[in-house]
Order: C-alpha cells, then sequence, then structure tokens
C-alpha cells in the first residue's frame, strides 16, 4: 500500500484510540450510576444516550455541523475563547465519535455492573469497603469482560465510521481523511485495486478485532463453568 493509504489508517486507528480511552473515562461512572440508581428518569436517560444506535450518522452529524459552526453554542465559545474551529479539524472528529460511538461503550460496561448480584454490594459494605475499594476490586473483576467489550466495539465502531466523519472533518488528507473516506475517493475516481487493497485490510482487521473478541467471551463462560 502506498504511503498515502497508510497515513489514513493510522489516522483512523489514532482517531479510534483516543475516542476509545475517552469514552472509557466518561462512560464508567455513568455506566456504574445507571446500573445501580432508582432514578425515575433513568429510562429517559437510558433512551437519550442509545440515540446514536438508532439516529442516521447524518442526523448526528448535520446537528453537530450546526453546533460546531460560527453561529453554533460551541463554534461561537471557541470564538470568545479564542480557540480554533472544530470543523474540519481532527479535535472535531474526536467530539463527533465520541457522540456516535459512546453507546458502544457505555452499554456494555452497564449490562456488566447490573448483572452483579445486590448481594455483592452488600457483602462489600459489610466488610468495611469503601466505594472506590468496591468499585476497583470487586466491580472491575466481575465486569471484566463488559469493559473488554466496550473497548472492542469503541474502537471498532470508530475505525468504521463514514458518513459523520465526512460532514464534521471533511476528507483532508493527513488531517481528517479516515481509511472509509479513503476508499470512497478511490471508489469515485473508479481506483477500483486501491479500493480492493484498503477495503480488503480493513476486512480481515474488523474480522480478527471480532474474532478475538468471541474467542475471550467463550473463554470466559468456558472458565466461568468449570468453576461452577
Amino acid at each position: 500500500m502506498s504511503e498515502h493509504q497508510w497515513t489514513a489508517i493510522l489516522l483512523t486507528f489514532k482517531l479510534a484510540i483516543t475516542v476509545t480511552f475517552i469514552l472509557l473515562i466518561i462512560c464508567t461512572p455513568l455506566a456504574y450510576w445507571l446500573a445501580r440508581t432508582k432514578n425515575k428518569f433513568k429510562p429517559v436517560l437510558n433512551a437519550i444516550f442509545a440515540l446514536p444506535l438508532v439516529l442516521p450518522p447524518t442526523v448526528i452529524g448535520f446537528y453537530l455541523l450546526v453546533a460546531f459552526g460560527p453561529n453554533g453554542l460551541i463554534g461561537q465559545t471557541n470564538q470568545s475563547l479564542g480557540l480554533s474551529s472544530l470543523l474540519f479539524s481532527f479535535k472535531g472528529l474526536v467530539i463527533a465519535s465520541c457522540v456516535y460511538s459512546l453507546p458502544f461503550v457505555l452499554q456494555p460496561i452497564q449490562n456488566s455492573i447490573a448483572s452483579i448480584g445486590k448481594s455483592t454490594f452488600e457483602l462489600a459494605s459489610v466488610s468495611g469497603l469503601s466505594p472506590l475499594n468496591t468499585f476497583f476490586k470487586v466491580v472491575v473483576p466481575q465486569a471484566k469482560l463488559g469493559f473488554i467489550t466496550a473497548c472492542v466495539l469503541g474502537f471498532a465502531h470508530t475505525v468504521g465510521e463514514f458518513g459523520l466523519v465526512l460532514i464534521i472533518g471533511g476528507n483532508i488528507p493527513g488531517q481528517t481523511q479516515l481509511v472509509s473516506l479513503l476508499i470512497f475517493e478511490h471508489i469515485e475516481a473508479l481506483e477500483y485495486t486501491q479500493a480492493h487493497k484498503l477495503s480488503l485490510f480493513m476486512l480481515i482487521f474488523s474480522f480478527v478485532i471480532l474474532f478475538v473478541l468471541y474467542w475471550f467471551n467463550q473463554r470466559k463462560n468456558v472458565n466461568w463453568g468449570n468453576v461452577k
């Protein structure tokens, strides 16, 4: 593959790693609270956080475009603070991707924590563990698979983005041109050989990622079965 293609691949992976790391920080306490709370607004919040699962990427991209623009709330705030525009920038891609991939990180962690029995938390409390110690010594080990799944899905989903990143980042080589955008560019130019190389690379990469996730999940279930 050409240097141009490797640049797009590395930029895509850089974006995916950055977004996954940020979402882990944001979603971990949020998932813990959502899994444990009995707040009456919980269904509303769950629905809001799950919207990117059902909304077309172009809808999310449009509203972020308006928000990031010179007349939008975020755009005007950036201007007043002397900050650069988020449109057609890597920072803008990070924020947009965090919004779009949030449920793919949030839900696996939330479901894993919710599956931990109430008696486990009661036992931790009786044992004198602080909430922080309970989280790291009890929740994290038992919800480990959820965290791994969240990382894999968040990373893979960000790698596969197209419509949203095209609207927010454009298609600037070396700055915002991701693999999906470069493949589209090759197809438009009838460069099918180049499009095939990149597509095959992403196909193999995606398969390996999912295979490792399912293999780990199956191995985890087998280990738990042996323990029982």
